[in-house]
C-alpha cells in the first residue's frame, strides 16, 4: 500500500493514494490552517469507521442476512499531551434490515474489532475501544 502527501500551502495538504484516489487535508485556524478540509486525525477516525463497516456488511452479507443500511458513528477522546494519541473510541451501530438476527449482528461486529478491521486493531494499542449497536427493522 502506497500513499504520497503533498503540502500545498499554510497548512493544507493533498494526498494521493495508491488506488488513484485523491483527499485533501487542512488544519485549524489556530494551528495555521484554514479549516477547509478534515484533520488528519478526522481522517484516521472516518477510516476506522470505513474500515469497521465494511465488515459488519460484509460478514453480515454473508450470513445471509438482509441488510439494507449500516452507520457507525464513532466519538473519540484524544490524549491531552503530545502524541495526541486516541485514548477512548466508541462505535455505534445502526444496522437496518429485514429480520436481522441479534446474535448474527453481534458476532459480526465482534469479528471486526477482533479479527478483521486493522485500524480498529491497530488503534486499540493505544484506546479502549467499546462498542454498542441498534437494529431498525426495515
Amino acid at each position: 500500500m502506497e500513499c504520497k502527501v503533498k503540502w500545498i500551502d499554510g497548512m493544507a495538504f493533498a494526498a494521493e493514494t495508491g488506488s488513484g484516489h485523491l483527499i485533501a487535508m487542512d488544519g485549524a485556524p489556530e494551528g495555521g490552517g484554514r479549516n477547509l478540509a478534515p484533520r488528519p486525525m478526522e481522517m484516521v477516525l472516518a477510516g476506522t469507521g470505513g474500515c469497521t463497516a465494511y465488515d459488519v456488511v460484509l460478514i453480515l452479507k454473508r450470513s445471509r442476512q438482509e441488510i439494507s443500511g449500516c452507520e457507525v458513528s464513532l466519538k473519540a477522546e484524544r490524549a491531552e499531551s503530545d502524541p495526541k494519541v486516541f485514548t477512548r473510541i466508541h462505535f455505534h451501530f445502526v444496522l437496518q434490515g429485514k429480520n436481522l438476527k441479534a446474535e448474527t449482528v453481534e458476532r459480526a461486529i465482534k469479528l471486526s474489532a477482533e479479527k478483521y478491521c486493522s485500524a480498529s486493531i491497530m488503534l486499540a494499542k493505544t484506546a479502549e475501544i467499546t462498542h454498542d449497536w441498534e437494529i431498525v427493522d426495515a
